[in-house]
């Protein structure tokens, strides 16, 4: 019996035996799967496809990579751009691979130790097709890269081609005369003159790096930042495969050297041809301007405009991080013809107004270069075309190219918070004196420089202009407004010859606030300051023509501001019943 428990014990004691060895074979195959996963997820991932600024091919890129990863599309980087608050990174793509947003890259900044990333400012495209990916400006002593967000990333990345802002071809264009129109930073032309063209001279190719596939062309004219070519016919003609990159163009200093180039003067295949040759254009009266964070203001502006005539809008996007964006987005859902165009280059107005008088040459008659912030006024209610019409007819000394409008610079006027009901009804308080002007041209009237200063452009032979008598027309320029709109205005300038307000550079011009300084410090007076006159021209007639009659409100008054206005008024009145009822408790107890 003994025996028989001994032997069933030693049975049951084998039994077990036997399971532990299953439960080491186990733990064994468990053990060993874990750390073959985890050093195929650590090789995986530092090995992740990462889009960097470089210049390897795609065959570099497929030899680099091999077969060891999964088969997912490389962004390539063209280059990059260095400013003082951010950096551009443009990317090549195909036109069918699909877009990135800012939710999908990491700007990755890197140093010989560590490196950190976050998220994009924004992802941008331009009329090449490049998306442009906005990152914070690289620190000193770093690198900055592109990853793809769903990747990780801790090895250190290389930098590649990275350009300075202020010493770059950064934007061209093929007029309708097939020239090219180069914008240039760094030539140091002065404001307002021709350059000698001899020094310099214009350079195409697939690669600017290689002199054997380079194109040279004759330079026709040359002022501020603008230099223009006569395109090369190969150049015009475009390359013989769809398959083939861009051209690209740059500018040669004479005896100096070539300037590095992002830009892409063809956009299509084939030579430009005059569209409006013989036709009339889409629109008689259009709008150009370049701004920066104006959500707040441009609706105002371009429902008060399309009310006088305007009937085309082109806003130059320089650099802004507000809701400018969605509210141009919206605009056009009403059905206003309005078009934004990324523009991140400094200090460039008149680069950039330029630019936009070719792309406008097309559609418009007519062309208002004026701010966001500028207003035209006519008193006796016509529209402004009929304005233009009536003051273009020729005279003896040459057909009109050109209608200079005086402007009349507005106050605070007393106010101290921005107002709900838009700058035109609430703003009342002007200086006397008018301050220089700005101007409505013909495209066809410029001279081929597209010279201009303080928004008037140079005419060619055969043109002159007409200045616009005041009592038929000015521009409302709601130029000092409340402080914490006003301050703005501290920030960077957008004009090219024109000093930072904070600069310690001609203080007493006229581009600046008389006795403010360089200093963004409120004045105890502001409120109080420029008022000589009151001027309710505009308000009335704004009143009169834009107020919708049921709800009280102006035709761009948002319905959210008034909502809110009045729950704050009925906060304020609930908080001082409950600090009354509170006082007289206090009372009583007493």
């Amino acid at each position: 019996m003994m025996k028989n428990r001994r032997k069933r014990g030693g049975l049951s004691g084998g039994d077990v035996v036997v399971s532990w060895r299953r439960f080491f074979r186990f733990v064994s195959l468990f053990v060993f799967s874990f750390v073959l996963f985890s050093a195929l997820f650590i090789f995986l991932g530092k090995f992740r496809p990462v889009v960097r600024i470089s210049t390897l091919k795609s065959a570099t890129v497929k030899a680099v990579f091999g077969g060891s990863v999964p088969a997912v599309k490389v962004v390539a980087i063209h280059e990059a751009v260095k400013f003082p608050d951010q950096t551009l990174i443009f990317l090549n793509r195909s036109s069918t691979s699909r877009l990135y947003t800012k939710d999908d890259l990491f700007c990755v900044f890197s140093d010989a130790k560590k490196l950190f990333k976050e998220l994009p400012l924004a992802v941008e495209i331009d009329d090449v097709g490049r998306q442009i990916v906005q990152c914070s400006a690289v620190p000193r002593g770093h690198t900055i890269s592109l990853a793809v967000s769903r990747w990780t990333v801790d090895n250190n990345l290389p930098v590649g081609p990275t350009h300075r802002w202020d010493w770059l071809v950064y934007d061209a264009v093929i007029d309708q005369d097939n020239s090219t129109v180069v914008f240039v930073k760094g030539l140091n032309l002065r404001s307002g003159k021709i350059a000698d063209v001899s020094r310099y001279e214009c350079v195409y190719g697939w690669d600017l790096t290689n002199p054997n596939l380079m194109l040279r062309a004759e330079v026709t004219s040359a002022a501020q930042e603008i230099v223009r070519c006569r395109t090369p016919l190969t150049v015009l003609d475009g390359p013989r495969s769809p398959q083939s990159p861009p051209v690209k163009v740059s500018v040669r200093i004479k005896g100096s050297g070539m300037l590095p180039s992002i830009a892409h003067p063809i956009t299509r295949l084939g030579r430009v041809k005059n569209p409006t040759r013989g036709k009339s254009k889409p629109f008689e009266t259009c709008v150009c301007t370049m701004t920066r964070n104006a959500a707040s203001v441009l609706r105002e502006w371009v429902m008060y405009h399309a009310g006088i005539g305007v009937q085309r809008w082109f806003i130059y996007d320089n650099n802004s991080d507000d809701d400018l964006v969605s509210e141009i987005k919206n605009l056009e859902h009403r059905g206003y013809n309005i078009s934004r165009h990324f523009w991140p280059w400094i200090k460039t107005q008149e680069a950039g107004f330029a630019h936009c008088v070719i792309r406008a040459r097309s559609e418009c008659d007519w062309v208002a270069f004026i701010d966001v912030d500028e207003f035209f006024y006519i008193p006796s209610g016509q529209t402004l075309t009929e304005v233009i019409r009536n003051h273009t007819t020729p005279s003896p000394s040459g057909e009109i190219g050109e209608i200079r409008t005086p402007c009349h610079s507005f106050g605070p006027s007393g106010l101290r918070d921005p107002p709900r009901e838009g700058v035109t009804a609430a703003y009342t308080c002007r200086m006397l004196l008018p301050e220089r002007h700005k101007s409505i041209i013909r495209p066809e009237s410029l001279n081929a420089t597209l010279i201009n200063v303080v928004h008037h452009f140079h005419l060619r032979e055969g043109f002159t202009f007409a200045d616009m008598d005041m009592g038929t027309m000015v521009i409302n320029h709601y130029k000092y407004q409340v402080w914490d709109i006003f301050k703005e205005k501290f920030k960077r300038r957008v004009a090219t010859y024109v000093a930072d307000w904070q600069n310690e550079e001609n203080v007493g011009s006229k581009d600046r606030a008389p006795g403010l300084g360089t200093r963004p410090v409120e004045p105890p007076d502001w409120a109080e300051r420029f008022c000589e006159v009151r001027d309710v021209g505009l308000r009335d007639w704004v009143i009169q023509n834009f107020m919708d009659r049921k709800t009280q409100r102006l035709v761009w008054e948002r319905e959210g501001k008034r909502v809110e206005d009045e729950v704050v008024a009925q906060m304020g009145s609930w908080a001082d019943k409950r600090v009354g009822r509170k006082r007289k408790k206090q009372l009583k107890a007493k």
